[in-house]
């Protein structure tokens, strides 16, 4: 296998003029040298393609930029990766930024094991002043550190396996101990396995993908900051939230008809009430709890 395997960094984008161009200097700044960017744009009517084609003439790599008809934020996250053509798929969102060393590294990791699907790696939380968010401190303690609760045994990196399924930590807060788009890659051959991203979601999306792939391959885990992720008032998590009843409800039978028999016996017996026929008739007419 080659040291340097072509690695498409794929950035979804909509509007984003404000943040663009630290994203797209932080690609620049890469020490890995065989890499692709693909742009995948939902019609932005600000300058974000005139800033992006400024890089075009100036990169040493090939710069594409694709349009997309809007149609959902997973659709465009899927219309980047179906442009892509490297062995490895690397988000970066418009807001977001990379380390110099985060692609070399999590190339190294996968290729260093084929048990491995998924790498993550720790983020740089970077708050701008326009933040809506009421509690930041608090925030910053669930979701700043989002594997601090697994107790992972970094030796150098952590390991998620299947066995989290089971685990207590499934089920709680915060539901996604992966990381956002921007803090994973993942190895191209397993779109053949999992498929693409749900384009039925806006607020899970990205974590119940995560979870297709970690029941097949393991999720290690770069305990370094290697990328940093924006929070500010008008990125798309902030924009959907008001969907996220709609992607519970979707999750929850997911739950039920792909992941039943990977649950410990309490969710199980949950998810049967509430979703089996039978488990119905006790929960409703025996009072079966």
């Amino acid at each position: 296998m080659s040291k340097w395997p072509l690695t498409s960094i794929c950035i979804p984008t909509y509007n984003g003029e404000q943040f663009i161009e630290a994203a797209m200097d932080s690609v620049m700044n890469q020490t890995y040298e065989n890499i692709e960017i693909i742009i995948s744009d939902d019609a932005s009517s600000d300058n974000t393609l005139s800033l992006i084609n400024n890089y075009v003439s100036e990169s040493n790599f090939p710069i594409h930029i694709y349009h997309h008809t809007p149609s959902g934020i997973g659709a465009n996250w899927n219309h980047s990766i179906k442009n892509a053509k490297g062995e490895y798929i690397k988000f970066l969102f418009q807001d977001d930024l990379l380390e110099p060393t985060c692609i070399e590294e999590m190339v190294e990791v996968l290729q260093g094991d084929p048990k491995i699907g998924l790498v993550c790696s720790k983020r740089h939380i970077i708050i701008e002043s326009d933040s809506t968010k009421e509690n930041m401190e608090h925030w910053l303690d669930v979701y700043g550190d989002l594997q601090n609760h697994l107790h992972l045994n970094y030796n150098p990196i952590g390991i998620i396996d299947k066995r989290f399924f089971k685990s207590k930590y499934f089920f709680k807060i915060p539901v996604n101990v992966v990381g956002e788009p921007p803090a994973v890659m993942f190895h191209r051959d397993m779109l053949k396995t999992v498929g693409y991203f749900r384009e039925d979601m806006t607020q899970f999306l990205d974590f119940e993908y995560w979870y297709r792939i970690l029941k097949h391959k393991n999720i290690a885990v770069i305990d370094k900051k290697i990328i940093s992720f924006r929070v500010h008032a008008n990125q798309a998590t902030q924009n959907n939230k008001g969907k996220m009843k709609s992607d519970k409800a979707i999750y929850k039978k997911l739950l039920y008809t792909d992941y039943f028999w990977l649950l410990n016996r309490s969710r199980q017996k949950q998810l049967f009430l509430e979703f089996h026929p039978i488990g119905q008739f006790m929960s409703k007419y025996l009072n079966f709890q």
